[in-house]
């Protein structure tokens, strides 16, 4: 189920990023739901619903890392992706983080950025015999949000 939240969304919203030999990498290796479930199993991850249907999730690792946020294109654009942030952050920070980090794709800088965090590399990582290109973010929390 979440795998097609992930492979919808990369299918779905990353077009004006990526292209299609790239999309079709990185949805191929986020759409095998053994692997995410593993993936998966030591994060945690929030799962937003309508209708009691998933729309979307979020994948928080080791207390700091972002791992994964991924919302249904039909769910995309609604604040989805917002809330699921929103609530992971006040988590790890309940749970005592200081800094939460983010290798954020580039259709999710802006949403990102958005939120306070920092560009601090530019990455380039292989999926299925293609590059894809990502930028590792970082934000110190309890820091206002930027306005962009």
């Amino acid at each position: 189920m979440l795998s097609e939240i992930a492979r919808e969304a990369i299918l779905g919203l990353t077009g004006e990023d990526y292209d299609e030999d790239q999309q079709e990498a990185w949805a191929e290796s986020a759409g095998d739901e053994a692997a995410l479930a593993r993936r998966l199993a030591d994060h945690l991850t929030l799962v937003a619903t309508r209708e009691g249907e998933p729309v979307g999730f979020i994948a928080l690792a080791d207390n700091r890392l972002i791992d994964m946020l991924f919302v249904h294109p039909e769910a995309a654009g609604q604040g989805v992706g917002a809330l699921l942030y929103d609530a992971v952050e006040k988590l790890a920070g309940a749970r005592g983080a200081k800094v939460l980090a983010v290798d954020a794709s580039d259709t999710a800088l802006g949403f990102f950025q958005k939120r306070g965090f920092v560009p601090k590399s530019r990455n380039t990582v292989p999926r299925g015999g293609v590059w894809l290109g990502n930028t590792t973010m970082e934000k110190t929390l309890g820091e206002p949000p930027t306005t962009h």
